[in-house]
C-alpha cells in the first residue's frame, strides 16, 4: 500500500491579503483607526480558504495571534503558524542583494519539498526566482495588491494552480 500523498500547504500572510491597508489608487487612502482595523477582515474569507485543496498555515508577523485574533473573526480553526528564525548576517545581505523577501528563505525550509503556494503583499519576480531555484517541488507565489487584499479572482487562480498539481 502507498502512503497517501500530503496536500500542498498554503502559507497565508495577513497583513495585506487579509486585512487590507494602505491607498487605494481609485479611491484614495483607506482609514487607520485602531480601533477600526480588525473590522476590515471579510468574516466569510475562512470558508472561502476552507474550500481550497490545501493546508492551510499562518505566516505573518502576527504569528500565533493570527490564531487568536484573526482565525475566529474569518470563521478559520486554529492552523499552524511558521515562527521566524533571526537571520544570519550573510542571509540578510545576500536577501538585500537579491532582492528576497524576508520571509522566503523560511518559507522554503518549512515546506521541506512539499509543493506550497504562498499568498502576500510582499512577493517579487526575486523570490520566485529564488523558490524555483531552491525548492525541489511545485510553488505559486501569488502576490496581493495591500489595499485590496483577496479577490475572486486570486480564489480562482489559488484553486486552479491546487487542483492542477
Amino acid at each position: 500500500m502507498t502512503a497517501r500523498a500530503e496536500r500542498p500547504l498554503l502559507f497565508l500572510d495577513v497583513d495585506g491579503p487579509l486585512l487590507p491597508f494602505g491607498e487605494d489608487p481609485e479611491r484614495g487612502a483607506r482609514g487607520t483607526a485602531p480601533d477600526s482595523r480588525l473590522a476590515r477582515l471579510t468574516p466569510t474569507m475562512g470558508a472561502r480558504l476552507a474550500t481550497l485543496p490545501c493546508d492551510l498555515v499562518w505566516a505573518t508577523t502576527w504569528e500565533e495571534a493570527a490564531n487568536d485574533e484573526i482565525a475566529p473573526r474569518i470563521g478559520l480553526p486554529h492552523l499552524p503558524v511558521v515562527t521566524w528564525p533571526e537571520p544570519t548576517g550573510r542571509h540578510e545581505r545576500e536577501d538585500r542583494w537579491f532582492g528576497l523577501c524576508w520571509k522566503t528563505r523560511t518559507l522554503v525550509s518549512w515546506a521541506g519539498g512539499r509543493p506550497f503556494a504562498w499568498v502576500d503583499d510582499e512577493i517579487t519576480d526575486a523570490d520566485r526566482e529564488w523558490v524555483s531555484a531552491h525548492h525541489g517541488g511545485p510553488a505559486l507565489l501569488h502576490h496581493v495588491k495591500s489595499y485590496r487584499g483577496l479577490t475572486g479572482a486570486d480564489f480562482a487562480i489559488l484553486d486552479h494552480w491546487l487542483r492542477a498539481l
